[in-house]
């Protein structure tokens, strides 16, 4: 029973430090993407797709915040993105 309790409090611990480190992660780089957009609710919005992308497009830690500088720079506001031609 001893072996038991030991067991279960290693695996429940090791579980929390990997749970801990995977949020602290993710909340790192969501923190550097809004970083990179200051009071504008729409490029944050922007800057949060980006994040998405770039996780899904597997960018490494050491990549990321180049990728998403280069991201940002390439922001235009809504109402300076060029209009779509309207059909006749």
């Amino acid at each position: 029973m001893d072996y038991f309790i030991v067991a279960i409090a290693t695996l429940s611990g090791l579980y929390f430090h990997w749970w801990l480190y995977v949020n602290i992660k993710r909340w790192i780089n969501r923190d550097l993407a809004l970083s990179m957009a200051p009071n504008d609710a729409q490029k944050q919005a922007y800057m949060l797709q980006k994040l998405a992308e770039a996780k899904t497009l597997k960018v490494k830690k050491a990549q990321l915040q180049g990728w998403l500088e280069s991201a940002a720079a390439q922001y235009q506001p809504e109402s300076q993105q060029p209009e779509a031609p309207t059909a006749p």
